[in-house]
């Protein structure tokens, strides 16, 4: 299997899981393939992200919709439908924003009411990345049991019964795989 094929495989787990998470029946297999593709042409058109040097920290990404919105077109080559393209949005960010090492702590951050609205169930739902950003650090420094642990020991107490239920929303393997994806590529890009 070559990287590109890998990798549409990969954004298709997501794809498949995230419209599951929202009631709705995946796309068929082969419309899930050509996302992923047509993400990859986009993003090597565009410029993956580089791996870090040794000791670098990075800084946290950021998109404008001016910037996201053409590549997002791209990607959806026409398909009109409200959830893909909130998919990919989220997924072109994860694929071209820059490498970074400090976690920005947003999976915690609390309203002046006190909530977290990345520890609400339904509006996590709306994120391929669950609880944590798109670029966190977490996804390659971490393995899965110790971030699940991470987590769960910064969860609010009144949503706990909902992390425990809902985890695989909240922190979603598939979204794991294609981070680790994107962090070996660059170091594979950067050795060439």
């Amino acid at each position: 299997m070559n990287q590109s094929e890998e990798f549409s495989r990969i954004v298709a787990a997501v794809l498949a899981r995230f419209f599951a998470q929202n009631g709705r029946e995946p796309l068929a297999e082969t419309e899930a393939c050509a996302v992923g593709v047509r993400l990859w042409e986009t993003a090597e058109a565009h410029g993956w992200p580089r791996a870090l040097a040794e000791g670098e920290c990075g800084t946290p990404g950021g998109m404008s919709e001016e910037a996201c919105a053409p590549l997002v077109a791209k990607v959806l080559a026409g398909a009109g439908d409200e959830l893909l393209a909130k998919a990919v949005t989220q997924l072109v960010k994860a694929c071209l924003y820059p490498e970074f090492t400090v976690c920005r702590d947003s999976y915690r951050e609390l309203t002046k009411e006190g909530a977290c609205k990345r520890q609400e169930l339904a509006r996590v739902r709306s994120r391929v990345s669950g609880t944590h950003c798109v670029d966190c650090p977490h996804w390659v420094t971490m393995t899965p049991t110790a971030h699940a642990e991470f987590l769960a020991q910064e969860w609010r107490p009144a949503g706990a019964a909902e992390w425990a239920e809902h985890r695989g929303i909240f922190l979603p393997e598939d979204f794991r795989a294609l981070r680790q994806w994107l962090h070996a590529r660059a170091r594979a890009a950067g050795a060439s």
